[in-house]
């Protein structure tokens, strides 16, 4: 892949959701997965690698600069929604990436339908948005084990105490 190649794994809601359905038709199994993504560490990128795996095309969504300062605080997020997409978007493990504004992804779930339905191991089946959606649909909802000694929030935190 060319360098500048990876970028154009970024794309819309609306190209997102019309390259899923052309694989669909082919009987490629779409997985989903979404999150902030603030700081790329080992924890995401072998999270990313082992969604993956579950399928034939992996969609990340990622939450919009908006939407994590809802989430997770004024102070976040350290990347831009840009650079943030762009760092998912160059992992060989994910296909396609998109940038979200809402405080959840059910609006994106919704309008992609993905076979499988990826959160991390810290995620409890019924807490994961789109959850019911996708297995009323006949998809699949997956926990990946969450890899210990990998947190943004702790990274943050250490930094900021070497630091202060």
């Amino acid at each position: 892949m060319k360098m500048e190649s990876y970028r154009q794994k970024i794309k819309d809601l609306r190209k997102t959701k019309t390259e899923c359905n052309r694989l669909k038709g082919l009987g490629k199994r779409i997985v989903f997965t979404n999150g902030c993504f603030d700081i790329l560490h080992p924890g995401h990128t072998r999270y990313l690698s082992a969604a993956r795996e579950l399928g034939d095309y992996l969609v990340v969504a990622v939450n919009s600069d908006r939407s994590v300062r809802s989430i997770k605080g004024v102070k976040r997020p350290i990347l831009s929604e840009r650079a943030r997409a762009e760092l998912i978007a160059a992992l060989s493990s994910v296909d396609s990436v998109l940038i979200f504004d809402e405080d959840n992804p059910l609006n994106v779930i919704s309008s992609i339908m993905p076979d499988i339905l990826v959160k991390g191991g810290d995620w409890k089946e019924y807490e994961i948005i789109g959850a019911d959606e996708v297995k009323k649909a006949g998809g699949e909802v997956r926990n990946i084990p969450f890899v210990t000694g990998f947190s943004t929030t702790v990274i943050i935190k250490k930094v900021l105490s070497n630091y202060s």
